[in-house]
């Protein structure tokens, strides 16, 4: 690695370096949801239960969080497309590994490689995107945002598809990396060779605007987390719904918030970011009120339709946010914002569970859309607009 990237100033972004971070969130969304349709085969060839399965998972999580510190310090000292790079590196080499081994104290250690691999390469990206929607002039964010949702969808679904046809795990595996490496050899050359500009440490504690910007993704990120473990439980033991049924809910969610953030640039650009920043929340929180209080199980699907598309640009405009404060500086800021909404994600879930126990799932979810009326509260102190 170079300790002297190039300049901003010599290399500005245009079409071939946008066209890069789409790849970019892309193949970090296609990775990411690679992973999950092998789950169930790491848990029957270790045999672990339920708890020890979230334990392993935790190694995930716990890499992300690892990696994001590193992210900013790499991005400031070598610019964004090795980091980038390494990231992508670090993420096809460990699922190989994971669909193979049954070894406990090696899926920890590759699912932990994994996690710190995308730890990383979700902030560099963000950080690159940031860079290049602001020298294009036009709002892209939410954009980048929906093909990490597409990649998801295209990662879950053709892994799927190739188990489903008899192909070994491994197998299925080493074909997502080679597409993975493909994709990033038409994007390599366009990444940027330089990070965000400004001085600072590699990571700080957020603090001022910076800080109420991760608090803002923390409450959309736990409400994402939330969607995603709990609304089939919600669909089957409040709405009585088949089993069977039960992923209607997330898909509904899914599929929402992946078509608004793929048109989400467009709309951002003929309301303005406050609005949006203002009305995504509010929908989001109107669809939780419908998911509690319509006793229909339709109604739950539709729902949660509607969280996701209050959801889906409410974190792509938030990233805007951090480009545009002075707080701290992007390489920084980015990292910060990015670990306080993965904690949401960790915890938020976890949280919510136990107020299930104690209260009840209908008014777990009641709090959560209050909180996101906390957010379009809160949104209103950003600056969003030119």
């Amino acid at each position: 690695m170079s300790a002297s990237p190039t300049s901003p100033s010599s290399t500005l972004p245009g079409r071939a370096e946008q066209f890069s971070t789409r790849v970019c969130f892309f193949v970090a969304g296609f990775t990411f949801a690679a992973w999950a349709p092998i789950v169930p085969y790491v848990k029957d060839r270790t045999d672990l239960g339920d708890s020890g399965l979230g334990l392993l998972l935790l190694c995930l999580g716990g890499g992300s969080v690892a990696g994001m510190p590193l992210a900013g310090w790499l991005s400031k000292k070598y610019g964004c497309r090795l980091p980038i790079l390494f990231a992508v590196q670090l993420v096809i080499s460990a699922l190989p590994v994971l669909s193979l081994a049954s070894s406990l104290p090696l899926l920890a250690l590759a699912l932990f490689v994994c996690g710190v691999g995308l730890g990383t390469l979700d902030c560099v990206m963000n950080i690159q995107a940031i860079i290049v929607e602001r020298a294009s002039g036009r709002a892209m964010m939410s954009g980048f945002h929906g093909l990490f949702s597409l990649g998801g969808l295209a990662g879950a679904g053709l892994m799927t598809l190739l188990l489903s046809s008899g192909l070994a795990p491994f197998s299925a595996v080493m074909f997502i990396v080679s597409l993975t490496v493909a994709a990033m050899a038409m994007a390599a050359p366009y990444l940027l060779p330089y990070g965000a500009e400004g001085d600072g440490a590699a990571f700080a504690i957020p603090h001022g605007v910076v800080l109420l910007i991760g608090l803002l993704c923390f409450v959309v990120f736990m409400t994402e987390g939330s969607v995603l473990d709990w609304s089939a439980v919600f669909l089957t033991s409040i709405r009585n719904v088949d089993p069977s049924l039960g992923g209607l809910a997330y898909a509904a969610f899914s599929l929402t918030m992946t078509i608004c953030r793929l048109t989400g640039d467009a709309v951002v650009e003929r309301v303005g970011r406050a609005r949006m920043l203002l009305a995504g929340p509010l929908c989001a929180a109107i669809g939780l009120f419908v998911v509690t209080l319509v006793p229909s199980s339709w109604g739950t699907v539709i729902g949660f339709g509607l969280v996701g598309v209050g959801c889906a640009n409410v974190v792509p405009i938030l990233f805007t946010a951090i480009g545009r404060q002075k707080a701290m500086p992007e390489h920084v800021a980015v990292p910060a914002v990015t670990m306080i909404g993965y904690l949401g994600i960790l915890a938020g879930p976890a949280a919510i569970g136990f107020i299930a126990h104690a209260v009840g799932l209908l008014t777990a979810f009641i709090l959560i859309a209050v909180l996101l009326l906390a957010v379009a509260a809160g949104g209103r102190f950003l600056r969003v607009d030119d």
